[in-house]
């Protein structure tokens, strides 16, 4: 909510309840966590990556960037259109 209300994101997509199994400080861990898939511009990526930093209580959150190269034309305009105004 925090990063569509700042206008660094269109849109964000919270799927809960995912296991994550990963190896941290030399130890396998698993755990439950929520994935967050949030829709922004190229132009706005720093200033986002700095928020989610900030906001979350890992030391090294998961951060990774997907190029869009394909979509549905009128949600690609949504998109652009919103993300325009920030």
């Amino acid at each position: 909510r925090k990063v569509v209300k700042k206008e660094l994101a269109a849109c964000v997509n919270i799927v809960p309840k995912i296991r994550s199994i990963y190896r941290w400080d030399g130890e396998v861990h698993e755990d439950r966590e929520a994935l967050m898939v949030i829709k922004t511009s190229k132009e706005l990526l720093p200033s986002l990556k700095k928020r989610i930093k900030r906001m979350h209580s890992y030391d090294v959150p998961e951060f990774i960037v997907f190029k869009i190269e394909e979509g549905d034309r009128a949600y690609l305009n949504w998109m652009e259109s919103v993300l325009e105004k920030a």
